[in-house]
């Protein structure tokens, strides 16, 4: 029996929301390979050969989400909305890597997965996956050609403990188009504005002490954690709101912004410092509500280094949710 065939919406709602229960997909969505039948794309980049270190279960990501994504909210009472009901949201599966230990080759198929989806309309909300997979995404989705931006270069939220703008190495541990470089080299091709984008959340275990001197270079914006404590989220906000205008939007959430014991199964953990709480992360995404949003990912879950509870995978669900929400609410306003 399906849940098609059960008599009544209460039974419905009752088993869907087991986590442990039926085919898993994203969110419960269906899942359905054409982008042209949805307007918010749900895809799993199960991908970790751009970060290069041991930390390399990242791959993991997309399916471990998949299996807990059923308990997620279904509702969003701040906006006062159901995304599921505002826009046709769908589960494009997995980007396929043949050659899974090629970090430049699997860029390119992230590129081309993309592509199609930018093409056909739909907004991407992602998850992987190291932090290479922006890359990949934004090289498809935004710049010259990009069907969502216009042809226009996207400005970027970005949620990190790492500026990953680290052009002094020419690649990392092998790959060229690495986690460490995404934040540069799209800049560099004209895909992303960085005098319209904002690093946040940056902290932890520098290895040199100019470690921000690329990202100011560059033009991005950089709230470190240090600025942000000090500061405080209102005027963040502020400055958040002031880079972006009303450029096209893509928001990353590295989950190592978060502190340790709110996502402890993340790759490269800083724990040396205090990280975001969810709430305080929360905050800051749903201050782009309203904002033009093209898609988002969320990266760097480390399942096999998660708790029993799989919390990390449940906080990485919560955020996309987020994502979902905030593009599913302008969808609802059209």
């Amino acid at each position: 029996m399906t849940a098609n065939d059960m008599p009544g919406n209460r039974d419905r709602m009752m088993v869907e929301g087991l986590y442990w229960w039926g085919i898993p997909s994203l969110f419960r969505c269906p899942v359905d390979p054409d982008p042209a039948n949805c307007d918010i794309a749900l895809v799993g980049v199960p991908h970790s050969t751009g970060n290069g270190t041991t930390e390399r279960d990242q791959h993991l990501g997309p399916r471990a989400v998949r299996d807990i994504s059923a308990m997620a909210r279904r509702t969003h009472m701040k906006f006062a909305l159901n995304p599921w009901d505002a826009c046709r949201v769908a589960d494009l599966g997995d980007v396929p890597f043949p050659e899974g230990n090629d970090n430049e080759r699997c860029v390119e198929r992230i590129t081309d997965f993309y592509r199609e989806i930018g093409a056909a309309g739909a907004r991407p909300v992602s998850v992987g996956g190291d932090h290479s997979i922006t890359g990949g995404i934004l090289q498809a989705l935004a710049g010259e050609g990009a069907a969502l931006t216009g042809g226009s270069k996207a400005a970027i939220l970005h949620f990190d403990a790492h500026t990953d703008t680290y052009e002094k190495l020419d690649h990392f541990l092998g790959a060229k188009k690495s986690a460490a470089h995404w934040g540069a080299y799209l800049v560099r091709q004209g895909h992303v504005d960085a005098t319209k984008s904002v690093q946040v959340g940056m902290r932890g275990n520098t290895r040199t002490l100019d470690w921000l001197q690329t990202s100011r270079d560059l033009g991005y914006e950089v709230i470190t954690m240090d600025r942000y404590k000090e500061i405080g989220a209102r005027a963040a906000i502020d400055i958040i709101l002031d880079r972006i205008g009303d450029a096209p939007l893509y928001v990353t959430f590295d989950l190592d912004c978060l502190d340790p014991t709110i996502a402890p199964g993340v790759a490269n953990i800083e724990a040396g410092c205090r990280g975001f709480d969810i709430d305080q992360a929360v905050e800051l995404l749903q201050c782009v509500r309203g904002r033009n949003i093209i898609g988002g990912d969320v990266v760097c879950l480390m399942p096999t280094k998660d708790q029993p509870n799989k919390i990390t995978s449940l906080v990485a669900a919560a955020v996309m949710f987020e994502m979902i929400a905030l593009i599913a609410d302008n969808a609802a306003k059209k």
